[in-house]
């Protein structure tokens, strides 16, 4: 009896962590999508609202490391229950840094609006970036929440798209470089926001790559994708 007591009330603490995990994902992904608003329309405002709300994901991400230890402590969980504890550390870890990559696109933006460049349409060269990155996040945060593996796989197979996508981006943008000097500044600060935006799609493949950890027992990190389809990894 003792012992169901102990499992159930183990089961309570980490779901209640699970759950503040998952309204951090929700608050990144507003951030990420409200960073790219501000670029898109060189709203100061809200890029202001963006890096003013990283410090609420900060606060959030100390708080739930801190849940998880006491946790680890007072459980002493094995197996499948400390690889999802373990995992779980390392989802809220790479969520606190998309909130990081979507401050930077909010400075940019800021940034972008006082200098007033506009010698191209910025937003259109990260628009489909954008939006195959935010995809992936939102499904990853998704995959997590149910624990898919199937879905997770999937996911990290489509971040060679958006690096595929960024490679694309840093074509174009040297070429408007080198074709027109006056463009340099404006084609810098895009590309910068397009490599911040490729780097949180490395953070929703990292979070999949977690789900696979744990629905698995298999570390595919930095597994290629022929391995991780074969069944194969680290675990």
């Amino acid at each position: 009896m003792v012992g169901d007591h102990s499992s159930k009330q183990y089961d309570h603490e980490l779901e209640g962590i699970r759950s503040k995990v998952l309204l951090m994902g929700g608050m990144v992904e507003t951030q990420f999508d409200e960073a790219l608003n501000a670029f898109r329309v060189d709203n100061a405002q809200l890029a202001d609202k963006v890096m003013a709300d990283d410090q609420a994901v900060n606060q959030l991400e100390v708080q739930l490391d801190d849940a998880c230890s006491h946790l680890i402590v007072r459980r002493q969980p094995t197996a499948n229950d400390l690889r999802t504890v373990m995992a779980t550390i390392k989802v809220i870890t790479d969520l606190e840094r998309v909130g990081d990559e979507a401050s930077k696109i909010a400075r940019t933006a800021k940034s972008l609006h006082e200098r007033g460049l506009v010698s191209f349409n910025h937003y259109d060269i990260v628009r489909t970036i954008s939006r195959a990155t935010a995809d992936m996040l939102h499904d990853a945060l998704d995959a997590f929440a149910r624990l898919d593996g199937k879905s997770a796989l999937q996911i990290i197979a489509q971040d060679d798209e958006i690096d595929y996508e960024f490679r694309t981006i840093l074509r174009n943008m040297i070429t408007f470089m080198m074709e027109d000097p006056r463009t340099i500044s404006a084609a810098l600060d895009t590309l910068w926001v397009a490599k911040a935006i490729e780097r949180i799609g490395d953070h929703a493949k990292n979070i999949a790559e977690y789900v696979i950890y744990v629905v698995e027992g298999r570390d595919i990190r930095h597994c290629k994708p022929a391995a991780v389809a074969a069944g194969k990894g680290a675990g």
